[in-house]
């Protein structure tokens, strides 16, 4: 699996920061395993690498900031975000755990943004 050298500094500076720890190239590897698996269930809205265009309306996330999708996870899963799609994406992420939701951002952030 190819991981973006972006992915491994932001995402690791920033996620974890509010912990109080540190994480290591092998516990973001980890995450974005994790987050890999779980993806199956966005990649049919968004694309395996996430730049779905089956459906113009739907954004294009591979290579997301970690820090933005951890933030719109959360706040589709809490009902805090409204728009287009938001019932649609607050369903899917009803379900998903702050680990899970972490996860996820780590593995689309080391997804290729083409172009």
């Amino acid at each position: 699996m190819k991981t973006a050298p972006r992915a491994l500094a932001s995402f690791a500076a920033i996620a974890f920061a509010g912990v109080g720890s540190t994480i290591s190239i092998s516990a973001l590897s980890d995450a974005i395993a994790l987050g890999r698996e779980k993806y199956v269930q966005c990649a049919s809205c968004h694309g395996a690498d996430g730049r779905s265009t089956v459906v113009p309306q739907y954004p294009k996330i591979g290579g997301q900031s970690g820090p933005y999708i951890v933030n719109a996870l959360k706040a589709y899963r809490d009902g805090r975000r409204l728009g287009t799609f938001a019932a649609m994406m607050s369903e899917v992420a009803k379900p998903l755990t702050d680990a899970d939701i972490e996860n996820l951002a780590a593995y689309i952030e080391s997804l290729d943004p083409g172009k």
